[in-house]
């Protein structure tokens, strides 16, 4: 078994509360970026606005420079954007060094609902990330992140949609990479965890309802556009509505079948 590659720690990716929730495995947290429909991406605009801004944005990891790359390796976190949005903008004026940005994602698997409204709680995937923000200019590095970003809203969607792109589309669009200099992902799952006052309280326990109520995102039925002229659902994207659906499912149920963390 090879070695597992980590985030180091450091001043902003060091947790200290509910540390055994924590981890700072490559893996598990680019898969918990990958699987995300979106994320929230934070800068500091500066000047006369003295407040962080945060952004939703569409994003994967990857990394062009190590196409072969596994999930658990390092990998740069591409994200795409108008060309004159303000932290497009930003980023280019930043030069070789980049934009700092922080990139967060939560997937919510369940809610906790303990004896006490304040051991309530959710289960849950959480990944935070700080790096620095280029933007690309290689051609080439370019098209790798659309495809990359766009089989990750759908798998295989690239290849099934009008493309290559315009020149108009290719010019109106940014893609970020972050180089990811720090990395930590929280993790809950389990059981309801109680006090045990309430537990060995029988009068409680008899007007208290505990447990879990499972959440997972669900994909409905592709509903076709105005102008489409395909008669039938495409197999690629029947086969990924129902895949992630239950993927979905099947971790929500999972995650409440473990012991109380």
């Amino acid at each position: 078994m090879g070695k597992t590659l980590v985030y180091p720690k450091g001043i902003s990716n060091t947790a200290n509360r509910y540390a055994k929730r924590v981890t700072y495995d490559l893996g598990p947290i680019h898969s918990i970026i990958n699987a995300a429909t979106h994320l929230d991406v934070a800068f500091v605009p500066g000047g006369d606005d003295p407040f962080p801004t945060i952004i939703p944005m569409i994003g994967q990891m990857g990394s062009y420079e190590f196409p072969s790359n596994g999930i658990d390796e390092p990998l740069d976190c591409y994200i795409h954007g108008y060309v004159s949005a303000r932290m497009m903008n930003m980023a280019r004026a930043a030069g070789d060094k980049g934009l700092p940005l922080c990139i967060s994602a939560t997937h919510v698997d369940g809610l906790v609902l303990s004896l006490s409204p304040f051991s309530h709680s959710y289960n849950y995937r959480s990944v935070v990330l700080h790096g620095y923000g280029v933007p690309v200019t290689d051609e080439d590095e370019k098209n790798y992140a659309m495809k990359l970003i766009t089989d990750g809203v759908v798998a295989k969607r690239w290849d099934n949609s009008r493309t290559p792109p315009t020149a108009g589309e290719f010019q109106s669009t940014t893609i970020l990479r972050v180089k990811i200099v720090a990395g930590s992902g929280k993790v809950r799952d389990g059981e309801v965890s109680d006090e045990k006052q309430d537990i060995d309280s029988m009068e409680v326990k008899e007007k208290v309802w505990s447990g879990i109520v499972p959440v997972w995102q669900t994909f409905g039925e592709p509903v076709p556009s105005s102008t489409n002229m395909m008669k039938e659902v495409p197999a690629y994207l029947k086969e990924y509505v129902s895949k992630v659906t239950e993927e979905n499912k099947k971790h929500a149920y999972a995650a409440m079948k473990l012991p109380a963390p």
